[in-house]
Formats: structure tokens, C-alpha cells, sequence
């Protein structure tokens, strides 16, 4: 081989093996720096799909462990509720079999209806106000819970509907009907209720100054908001009517002239949904009182179940999780000690490959003793 100045072929050779041994140097420096075996799509495009993949999965597992907690806390509130509403159904179903006895007379009957008219009272209270997030839970209807990564990973829980109970239930006592102009209504309103042993008690309400109100709406509401009223009325707006009903079951009326802007003062007969004012009647309610404490236990029980369910998928979810973790893991992280020998076997190779450039590039000093 004749001695050449421009082309030094050891050296390119020494360069191109270099230039090798340097890249595989810093792939392994970047795996080591990262803990990741697939950094691009070019270490292992196949492993990256894959990897891509169960990160997905473990992603939406996480999510979805924390959707069937809330689903758990949701069975949890309706469930809490429905306790107490079976609790109410009980006593009043205990008011039943005491109206059933021959002894009782009028006040023992009437004391009873109170009783039980408070009860529903409160029925319709936690129906409609039991809710979680703004949901409403004790309205009926259902709700939908994702509980896995993919999109047909759903479980639905019916929910009871005590606010139909309670209405079934409604034992509402007669009351007065007026005829409101809100804009002229003010100053004290005065009303009459005649009890069960013929007594009357006059209730009195101060309103606002005329003018203070706009709407029937809002008249009804000053109403309620007075406590000598709330403590024996109670006003609500049934067809632009304002009906006032007493919370005792007496009759209701105005204990003097009507006050400025309510005139009328109709009877408005009460609801006997149940009826305790005699032995049949409350016969009647007791069997009535059993389905529906017969609704909530069979609504209570689909929810005990749907929680256990709930609660054996959040462990089915921790498992699976653990697993494609795991299993994403051995596709994409790197393995410290075998990337260590890589990395110490380039390393060695590019400090000698650039002593054996240097070597190289020196080889052809020799024609340089040929041109002396």
C-alpha cells in the first residue's frame, strides 16, 4: 500500500468506528439519565405503541378508582337517608296501630294526625333535599358510574323515590285560600285557628310596609319567615292563591278584618291520604304504611348490594393497575445494570477509539522524512 497524504484511510476507518461508539455512548447516558429504555419512537417504535397503551389503561384505572369511591359515598348519603325515612315509617306506622284502638276520642285522633302530618312533612323534606354534589338522590331515576378505562365500563344504581312516598302518604289539614295583591300587602296580618277542642288561637304576622313586595311568591315567604306564623302556619302560592294551612290541623280563618292587600279566605279541605279519625281508616293506613316501608327496605337492599359491588371493583382496580403498571415497566424502563455494562463497554471503546484516531492521523508523519 503506497504512503498517501490526502486520503488517511485508517483514520476515517478509526473516525467512523468512533462516531458509532460515541452515539451508542449517549443513547446509553440518556437511558441512564431518564430510567427509560424507550425515550423515542426510534429506540422501539413496537414497545412504544405498546407502552403508550397500558399508560392509557393505568390512567383511566386511577380515574376510575376514584369515580367508584364517589359512587360509594353517593350509595352512602341515599342510604343514611333512607334510615332515617324507614325510621319515620315506622313510627307512623306505630300511629296507625294506635289509631286502630276503639279508646281513642277526637283530641287523641286529631293529636295523632298531627303527629303523622309532621312525619310526612318531613318525608317530603329529605326527599327533596337529600342530594350529593347537587344531585338529587331520593327523587328516583338513576345514576351512571364509569368505573374502567373504556367507555362501555359502567354500572348504574337506581335510586329510590321518597318524594313520591311522601306524597302518597300526605295527610295535608284544611286550611283558607286568599286572594293576595302583593303590591298593597304590609303592615300585621292577623289569623285565626280553631283547634280540636274548639279553642282559637290568634296568630299574627308583621309585614313590611306596602310596597315591599312584588309577587305573591314573595308575600308567602315573609310569611313563613315570621316565627309565630311558621310556628303554626304555614303559606304557600297554589295557583296564584295564597293557601294558609295550619301545622296543627285546626281550621284557619282571619281573627279580625283581613289586613292590607289579602281578602277572601275560602275553605281549602285537607288531604286524607291517611286517615286516623277512625278504626277503618287507620286499618287502611297501616297496610299502606307496610308497602312503602316494604319500598324503602327493597331500595336500601339494592343499595347495600350496589356498595359491596362498588367496593369489590375499586380492588379489582388497585390489582389491575398494579399489574399493567408492571407490566408497562418491563417494556419501557430501562434496566440499570444491563445499560450500565452497555454504557461502560462504550465508554472504554470510544477512549480507545480516540487514542487509535490520534494514532491514525500520526500514521502518515513518515512522508514528511521523505521530502528532507
Amino acid at each position: 500500500m503506497g504512503m498517501q497524504v490526502n486520503t488517511n484511510i485508517a483514520a476515517n476507518n478509526a473516525y467512523r468506528n468512533l462516531a458509532t461508539t460515541q452515539n451508542d455512548l449517549s443513547k446509553s447516558l440518556e437511558k441512564l439519565s431518564s430510567g427509560l429504555r424507550i425515550n423515542r419512537a426510534a429506540d422501539d417504535a413496537a414497545g412504544l405503541a405498546i407502552s403508550e397503551g397500558l399508560k392509557s389503561q393505568v390512567g383511566g384505572l386511577t380515574v376510575a378508582a376514584r369515580n367508584a369511591q364517589d359512587a360509594v359515598s353517593v350509595i352512602q348519603t341515599a342510604e343514611g337517608s333512607l334510615n332515617e325515612v324507614t325510621s319515620l315509617l315506622q313510627r307512623m306506622r306505630d300511629l296507625a296501630v294506635q289509631a286502630g284502638n276503639g279508646s281513642n276520642n277526637t283530641q287523641s285522633r286529631a293529636a295523632i294526625t298531627t303527629e303523622a302530618t309532621a312525619l310526612t312533612a318531613e318525608l317530603t323534606r329529605i326527599g327533596a333535599s337529600t342530594n350529593f354534589n347537587g344531585t338529587d338522590l331520593l327523587k328516583g331515576g338513576s345514576m351512571s358510574f364509569q368505573i374502567g378505562a373504556n367507555s362501555a365500563d359502567q354500572i348504574g344504581v337506581n335510586l329510590a323515590n321518597v318524594a313520591s312516598i311522601a306524597t302518597a302518604l300526605t295527610t295535608s289539614p284544611a286550611g283558607a285560600s286568599f286572594t293576595v295583591a302583593p303590591g298593597t300587602v304590609g303592615g300585621t296580618q292577623a289569623f285565626s285557628v280553631t283547634n280540636a277542642d274548639n279553642t282559637v288561637t290568634t296568630v299574627t304576622a308583621t309585614l313590611a310596609a306596602a310596597g315591599a313586595y312584588s309577587s305573591a311568591d314573595q308575600v308567602a315567604a315573609a310569611l313563613n319567615a315570621n316565627a309565630q306564623f311558621a310556628n303554626n302556619l304555614q303559606a304557600t302560592i297554589v295557583s296564584g292563591k295564597l293557601e294558609v294551612r295550619s301545622t296543627t290541623g285546626g281550621a284557619v280563618g282571619f281573627a279580625t278584618a283581613p289586613g292590607a292587600g289579602i281578602t277572601g279566605g275560602g275553605a281549602v279541605p285537607g288531604s286524607t291520604a291517611l286517615n286516623f279519625g277512625t278504626a277503618e281508616g287507620a286499618a287502611a293506613a297501616i297496610t299502606t304504611i307496610s308497602s312503602k316501608i316494604d319500598l324503602i327496605s327493597t331500595a336500601r337492599a339494592q343499595l347495600g348490594a350496589s356498595q359491596n359491588r362498588f367496593e369489590s371493583v375499586i380492588k379489582n382496580l388497585a390489582v389491575s393497575k398494579e399489574n399493567l403498571t408492571a407490566a408497562g415497566s418491563r417494556i419501557r424502563d430501562t434496566d440499570m445494570a444491563e445499560e450500565m455494562v452497555k454504557y461502560t463497554r462504550a465508554n472504554i471503546l470510544s477512549q480507545a477509539g480516540t487514542a487509535m484516531l490520534a494514532q491514525a492521523n500520526q500514521s502518515n508523519s513518515g512522508v514528511l522524512q521523505l521530502l528532507q
